[in-house]
């Protein structure tokens, strides 16, 4: 029975145990103890629960190893509540848990999110007289890491050189995640920096945890020195690394940066993913390189990693041709040219286009003065992307550039029926379409709507407002 529970055969383990009683032999504990051990390692954690419970009527009591077995089979089943029933329950049949039984508790604690449980029963583990072990502090850092506790994170790492438990690289890793969590940049370097000290060397995992920690403090040239640092250890960045590596180059708009790394990694066979692409386009979007931006949006088209391309990616693309002044290309990407911005990019497959992107590519409609195409956009959006007050100010601006009052106004009454209310910047384009279009009359007609829809006029307001008075007190006097 124990070579077959090794060797991960819970069934062959069982059929022995029930053969048992047709020679007549009765199972003694350590036979139900590696039975329930056997279900533990094969995932099956109501069949080890099961087992545990027949045991008195066949009058054999469960040992401490057999309801440490139960225990660690609940958790592998991440049922960390009857994990806990049992571990209760042990003093009440006079068996006192030992350090295996916390720990696969504990554990079970871990991965149900239940930092707070698993902290107490580590406080009480020493009034059991049980010690804890490195797992038992391994499952409750980690429980605190996911549970956003970076500061009881650190401070379980801090103690546990005094009761003679030395952390190792799992535990440094964790803790630097916790960091990440909490936002505590300077400490995760902290963390990362005294383990040479302690004679422990940092793997890929403390690095990438390091670096991501820097990228969300802001501190893109600390995480790049942590990359070279990286480098310098002989170590192999992976994907996770440059992901977060290209996420600082995205937030510091270091689109040099980016495209480096992106050779570095074709150079390394390391093929970039859509996060790593994304992060590229938006570094190229703030850094006002659309060309840049469009290349690779094109090279995320082709990757053997997406099918699709994130419509975020899109997004970033139309935003950079739009600064770059590049009207034709952003409204290209979903206007009346979308089949030549196909052919342009490549096979793409344009799926996943949100409100922003169309919102976009209203607004580079409007810079570009291609008002025709703004209503056309607008009407064209799929049925499951809901236009909003954005969205409708970007396409009544369109109208408003291109002296198309009446479609303005046209835009401004559907929008009630959208279940769209109108903002100050939509009554402020279509204020300015009607001054446009000498419609005075109009143009306060919509002023006096206003206080109505529960809308404040701003300085831009009355002055489109003023602006058209002006305009029919000049084609009077003339």
């Amino acid at each position: 029975m124990s070579a077959c529970s090794k060797g991960g055969q819970w069934q062959l383990v069982l059929n022995l145990l029930n053969s048992m009683a047709d020679v007549r032999v009765l199972p003694s504990v350590i036979s139900y103890s590696t039975a329930i051990s056997a279900c533990e390692k094969g995932g099956r954690w109501q069949l080890a629960l099961n087992m545990l419970s027949s045991m008195p009527d066949m009058r054999t009591m469960p040992d401490t190893i057999c309801y440490s077995a139960a225990i660690s089979a609940c958790e592998k089943g991440c049922q960390w509540p009857l994990a806990l029933s049992l571990l209760s329950i042990m003093p009440d049949i006079n068996l006192l848990p030992d350090t295996i039984c916390y720990s696969a508790f504990m554990s079970a604690c871990e991965k149900g999110g239940e930092w707070e449980l698993a902290l107490s029963f580590l406080s009480t583990m020493p009034d059991m007289r049980v010690m804890p072990d490195t797992i038992c502090y391994s499952a409750v850092i980690s429980a605190c890491e996911k549970g956003g506790q970076w500061q009881m994170a650190l401070s379980l790492l801090s103690i546990m050189p005094d009761i003679s438990v030395m952390p190792d690289t799992i535990y440094y890793s964790t803790a630097i995640s916790a960091c990440v969590k909490g936002g505590q940049w300077q400490l995760a370097l902290s963390l990362l920096s005294i383990m040479p000290d302690i004679s422990l060397v940092p793997d890929t995992i403390c690095f990438n945890a390091a670096i991501s920690a820097c990228e969300k403090g802001g501190q893109w040239q600390v995480s790049l020195n942590l990359l070279s640092t990286y480098q310098d250890l002989q170590m192999m960045p992976d994907m996770v690394c440059y992901s977060a590596v290209m996420s600082v180059c995205e937030n510091a708009g270091q689109w040099q940066l980016a495209l480096r790394f992106l050779s570095t990694m074709h150079d390394t066979k390391l093929m970039p993913d859509t996060i790593c692409y994304n992060a590229a386009m938006r570094a190229c979007d703030k850094g006002g390189k659309w060309q840049l931006a469009l290349s690779f949006l094109r090279m995320s088209c082709l990757s053997t990693f997406s099918n699709e391309v994130d419509y975020n990616a899109y997004n970033s693309v139309i935003g950079a041709c739009e600064k770059g002044g590049q009207r034709q290309v952003a409204v290209s990407l979903l206007g009346e040219q979308a089949v030549a911005a196909l052919h342009l990019l490549g096979d793409v497959r344009l799926q996943k286009l949100d409100r922003i992107t169309y919102s976009a590519d209203i607004s580079a409609c409007s810079k570009g003065f291609q008002w025709q195409v703004a209503p056309n956009l607008l009407s064209r959006m799929p049925a499951k992307v809901v236009p909003d007050e954005i969205t409708y100010s970007a396409a009544i601006s369109a109208c408003e550039k291109g002296g198309q009052w009446q479609l303005a106004l046209n835009l401004l009454s559907r929008m009630p029926e959208a279940r769209v209310m109108p903002d100050r910047i939509t009554y402020n384009a279509a204020i300015s379409a009607c001054s446009k279009g000498d419609q005075w009359q109009l143009a306060l007609n919509l002023l006096s709507l206003m206080p109505e829809a529960k809308v404040v006029p701003d300085e831009i307001t009355y002055s489109a407002a003023i602006s058209a008075c002006e305009m029919a007190t000049r084609g009077s006097w003339h």
